[in-house]
């Protein structure tokens, strides 16, 4: 057909490109003048395609239409109008002139709502349903027959903007275009519109857009939003006039302490809080304000309000200043009407439209590189000046918004003061338990409580970028912040600091590195596949990320055991919900911490406190969690698979118990070996998932091999003893040992003692000649245990079956010159992970996972990817 678009904005814009793609003529556009010196953006398109462009300062005059105007229209032959967005009035000579009329959108399920503004007018209402219709163009206000309506949920917190820009614009498009196709086809109806239900309001301006504080809260959370953010709702306070943006009554937990701020004419004060500002209606509920603009046109968080102005300007390098150059000229590309574009320049005073803000926004994006950036944004800085300030803190990863609503708990430790959160971190803020009850963390080098923090009960709502991973691995959790998180993990774990610096936080630095540079690598494959004949077929595979996970940690590595699954989850597109051991939550808090710093959205990184029985058991059982990854006891591991296949089927993987076998040939270095055999078992004090729980040494050099290992045990420096975690990790070791000393007496060895009377210290334990029947044989000691077997001379195939003689198969390793016996012996190992001549020789690009009661999946490496991704397949016949 041969169409004539009447309209403009973006809207119109995407309409015109989409009717000419599906094959119709545009015989002409019609918008609105150049303001500033800026063109719209429909004309701007059209200019590109050469279709003739008219731009009539006016249809009519005194109700009647301008001749040349008709006359200019009428030339085009134009079949059928199409306005899209339109705030023109068009003459019912034009409206009427082609054989199929004409067509308008308008963005409410009318009859409801008819006039302008009619977004706002649905939010206002509190309506539960909106949507939009497309009508046939009468003499009357959007009166005309209904060709077609689609209709959508008002979510709780909806705006105008998030409203249209979820629902009534990618959708209003998707139906400009089907009304269009059916008019071609000769199916267009045409309904009369009811009159019942009818409704009509005014066109919403800023001095009608003062709250009446006379009503309840809802009634004011929807004028507030239905305002949002044009014109915006207003009210009068500490002298001037104050406009509220970005609503909710989701106040669950937030507790009304903070500074009043006396509101003429409201029910009560509102209170300027950490989270924003809280307001009551005559009914005495509470709704939250996040964003507050002042009279100046300024645009602060509400949380600021009392705050003065940030003197503290950042001092830009040498790459920022050019940055900020390439952004001053996007804003002259912008704002042509601006002579020069100086720090003081005003963004919407300088004539900005809505339009501008999502082409700045988009401008920006590209030129730093995808950094995360909303419009909202750009109303909270609409200086030039500030507006560069809020630009370098996002690359920095310093974004003080972020930071200001934190509590912490303060302890200076190492030279250094570290700065703890306590809280839960749900939707990317830290928040209180509803009803918590309070948790003590206790340091285990003196028994002291190093912080008190908040549980959850067992009730739990789920809701749920390369550049992220890569700035919380090199930002977040590197440079500054290093020494801190394993200043936080030797408080809250007992780790060597030493240790917890180059392994607990330097491998989560490294993984994050790592899994960074899969984000825009996971891909599907293109499968040949039989054809149906004569027609042909296409076969392709998606990977999909699952959705929302579920994460559940132990507490011997923190935050390197939440490093390595958060990391790939986050990387395979996915949200998460943590929950850290009920023991070790700090450094998985400041870790929350770190991803509004490197720039993570919000609500995409969750962490829950509390106990397993309570908070792991509810997301193992929750239907919106997909996955559940978990690293801990094979009995738990058990039970949270039950849990997860009778709730709804979960993807599961499980990172379980061990007794890894370490097997010493008489062939190998045995100097390497002694010295590779202590690290096998007391690497983190023993407290290792994969360390070796039983020694099998060749009998030939067992003698000589114990009487090094006791003496370099005896001989070495290591300052104090190895720290167990808490008084369930120290008595569970103190039964192994007297279940060995007592009930089963093998020799035994203690070399070192312990230096402190307090504290959780256990000293390292070395048993020998130990059999296979004993229960330190089979069971986990995850402790400073050695236990040490012989095996008979050259007799491989026995050792190889007393070694796999277990449920379990996380690691094994063994110690040899042999090339062929380690090949077969490797071979035949029944664990997950081999080491030869070596031992707890992880890395990120290698998967990490076991077998039997071991559990099953892989962390790090490509395949961890796997276990948060889902694969589609799309098959096509042509």
């Amino acid at each position: 057909m041969k169409i004539a678009v009447i309209g403009q904005s973006l809207f119109g814009q995407e309409v015109y490109c989409h009717l000419r793609k599906e094959g119709h003529e545009v015989v002409g556009v019609f918008t609105v003048p150049d303001k500033d010196g800026k063109a719209d953006p429909l004309g701007l398109e059209a200019e590109k395609d050469g279709v003739p462009v008219f731009k009539f300062p006016h249809w009519r005059v005194k109700g009647q239409a301008l001749p040349d105007v008709v006359a200019k229209y009428q030339a085009l032959g134009a079949e059928l109008n199409v306005l899209p967005f339109c705030s023109q009035f068009i003459p019912m000579e034009v409206i009427s002139a082609p054989r199929h009329g004409s067509i308008i959108y308008h963005p409410s399920l009318l009859p409801r709502h008819r006039g302008a503004s009619a977004i706002n007018w649905t939010l206002i209402h509190g309506d539960k349903k909106g949507g939009f219709t497309i009508f046939w163009a009468d003499d009357g206000l959007d009166t005309g027959d209904l060709l077609l309506q689609k209709e959508c949920e008002i979510l709780p917190d909806d705006t105008v903007s998030t409203l249209y820009n979820r629902f009534l614009f990618p959708e209003g498009i998707k139906g400009m275009v089907q009304a269009v196709r059916l008019i071609a086809e000769g199916k267009a109806p045409r309904l009369p519109q009811p009159e019942e239900g009818a409704t009509y309001e005014g066109i919403q301006k800023k001095e009608t857009a003062k709250i009446n504080w006379e009503q309840p809260a809802e009634a004011i959370h929807n004028w507030i939003r239905g305002n949002d953010k044009v014109p915006g709702a207003w009210t009068e306070a500490c002298g001037q006039k104050l406009t509220f943006f970005n609503s909710t009554l989701n106040t669950e937990g937030l507790v009304p302490e903070g500074e009043d701020l006396p509101i003429l004419g409201a029910h009560r004060p509102g209170v300027v809080t950490k989270a924003g500002l809280i307001l009551f209606g005559n009914d005495d509920r509470m709704l939250l304000v996040k964003n507050i603009q002042l009279e100046d046109g300024k645009m602060i968080p509400a949380s600021h309000f009392f705050k003065g102005a940030d003197s503290n300007a950042l001092e830009l390098t040498e790459e920022e200043l050019v940055m900020a150059e390439a952004v001053r000229s996007a804003w002259k590309r912008i704002l042509p009407s601006v002579l020069e574009v100086e720090d003081s320049t005003d963004f919407f005073k300088s004539g900005a439209a809505s339009v501008d803000v999502v082409r700045l926004v988009e401008e920006v994006k590209e030129l730093c590189d995808g950094l995360e950036l909303e419009n909202e944004d750009v109303y909270m800085a609409t200086t030039f000046g500030d507006f560069v300030q809020l630009l370098v803190r996002k690359l920095r990863g310093d974004d003080k918004d972020s930071e200001c609503i934190i509590d912490y708990v303060e302890k200076t430790v190492n030279k250094l003061t570290l700065q703890m959160p306590y809280q839960l971190f749900i939707g990317g803020m830290f928040v209180d338990a509803e009803g918590a009850k309070t948790y003590e963390t206790i340091n285990p080098t003196d028994g002291t409580v190093s912080a008190k923090w908040e549980g959850c009960k067992g009730t739990l709502g789920v809701r749920g970028s390369g550049r992220g991973l890569q700035s919380l691995g090199v930002r977040g959790m590197g440079r500054t912040h290093q020494e801190e998180l394993a200043t936080i993990e030797a408080l809250d774990a007992g780790a060597v600091y030493t240790l917890a610096l180059k392994t607990h936080v330097g491998m989560s630095i490294q993984t994050f590195r790592y899994f960074a540079g899969w984000c825009d690598k996971i891909q599907g494959s293109t499968i040949p596949i039989n054809h149906a004949r004569p027609n042909r077929n296409l076969t392709l595979t998606r990977k999909e990320p699952i959705g929302v996970c579920g994460i559940i940690i132990p507490w011997n590595y923190p935050l390197m055991m939440l490093s390595w699954k958060t990391a790939a989850c986050l990387a395979a597109g996915n949200t998460v919900v943590i929950k850290p051991a009920q023991v070790t939550p700090l450094t998985a808090l400041k870790f929350a911490e770190l991803t509004l710093k490197a720039g993570i959205p919000k609500g995409v990184v969750n962490i829950l406190l509390g106990s397993g029985s309570l908070v792991g058991q509810r997301l193992s059982d929750h239907p919106d969690v997909r996955k559940i990854g978990f690293t801990g006891s094979t009995e738990v591991g058990k039970h949270i698979m039950k849990s997860c296949a009778l709730s709804n089927l979960k993807k599961v993987s499980l990172e379980l118990g061990g007794k890894s076998p370490l097997i010493i040939f008489a062939d190998c270095d045995l100097s390497k070996a002694v010295q590779m055999g202590m690290s096998s078992v007391f690497f983190n004090k023993g407290e290792n998932c994969i360390a070796a729980g039983r020694l099998f040494v060749e009998d030939s050099i067992h003698d000589q091999f114990v009487q090094k290992v006791v003496s370099f045990a005896a001989e070495s420096s290591l300052g104090q003893p190895p720290v167990l975690q808490g008084v369930e990790g120290r008595e569970a070791g103190l039964g192994q040992v007297e279940s060995g000393t007592v009930h089963l007496r093998p020799p035994t060895y203690r070399p070192w003692t312990s230096v402190s009377p307090v504290g959780f210290f256990f000293e390292p334990t070395i048993f020998t000649d130990v059999e296979d029947h004993m229960s330190i044989a089979k069971e986990e000691s995850f402790g400073p245990v050695m236990i040490i077997s012989r095996f008979a001379d050259g007799d491989v195939d026995t050792v190889l079956s007393r070694a796999n003689a277990t449920e379990f198969g996380l690691a094994s390793g063994i110690f040899t010159r042999d090339i062929n016996k380690a090949l077969y012996v490797s071979d035949k190992l029944e664990a997950g992970t081999v080491f030869v001549n070596t031992y707890n020789k992880t890395d990120v690009a290698a998967p990490f996972g076991g077998f039997k009661q071991s559990g099953f999946g892989k962390d790090l490496g490509e395949a961890a990817l796997n276990e948060y991704l889902r694969v589609k397949t799309v098959t096509f016949e042509y």
